[in-house]
């Protein structure tokens, strides 16, 4: 986990990926392969423009193949995204809270998973997937439903973990809330980030969503004065 205000870091040490099993590691290549050109042929001939088969012909691999690894192809799409929130989760799980608020914990999480995304040309995937998705109904609804069932699953790991005030909050509705705030600052970081030619890399991502949590605490408070 990272601090937003001190910068320190608690990771647990991951095999690598050339330490895995040699059937998980072409199961790896095989799912990277697909997402590559995925996004490549959907940037190209459009999202609609490109169907499964040609996709499952381009990377040379079957349909089951392909459904072992992903449910769509809006999920192959947006499997970007998807893998940070991935990976947001495992650091949420060894995340020690400092009595802190949360916000600031789950924004030093969501720090920490952007800087394990930053090799193998991950970032640059991130934005072509993001681009796709702003002019594709149907990738943007799969998102919307993803970010949905992660926000939930988040405020669920919270109530496990830590220790937060049950009372007057008995359903949730404060740690639900924490991280949809999250979500936004998120959500504002990407657009920001996407519409920037200069910040390639995932490092200018992270400095984007650290402005954007900034942000939250004075837009809670703005006020709203008659012109």
């Amino acid at each position: 986990m990272e601090d937003p205000k001190s910068g320190a870091v608690v990771t647990r040490e991951r095999p690598a990926g050339d330490q895995l099993p040699l059937r998980e590691r072409k199961k790896l290549r095989t799912r990277q392969a697909l997402v590559d050109t995925a996004l490549e042929l959907f940037t190209e001939h459009g999202f609609d423009g490109v169907t499964l088969d040609t996709l499952c012909d381009a990377v040379d691999v079957s349909k089951r193949t392909f459904f072992r690894t992903f449910s769509s192809k809006e999920d192959a799409a947006l499997a970007p995204v998807h893998d940070l929130w991935a990976v947001f989760m495992e650091e949420l799980e060894t995340a020690e809270p400092t009595g802190g608020p949360a916000f600031e914990l789950l924004a030093g999480v969501l720090l920490t998973a952007l800087g394990r995304m930053g090799a193998d040309g991950w970032a640059d995937r991130l934005r072509l997937s993001r681009r796709l998705s702003a002019r594709t109904p149907s990738m943007e609804a799969h998102h919307l439903a993803f970010c949905d069932r992660t926000s939930a699953a988040i405020a669920t790991v919270m109530q496990r973990r830590f220790d937060m005030p049950v009372q007057p909050d008995p359903d949730g509705l404060r740690p639900r809330l924490t991280v949809d705030l999250l979500a936004a600052a998120f959500r504002r970081a990407l657009e920001r980030w996407v519409a920037d030619p200069s910040e390639s890399g995932h490092e200018g991502l992270a400095d984007a969503l650290r402005d954007a949590c900034a942000a939250v605490p004075e837009s809670l408070t703005l006020p709203a004065r008659p012109r």
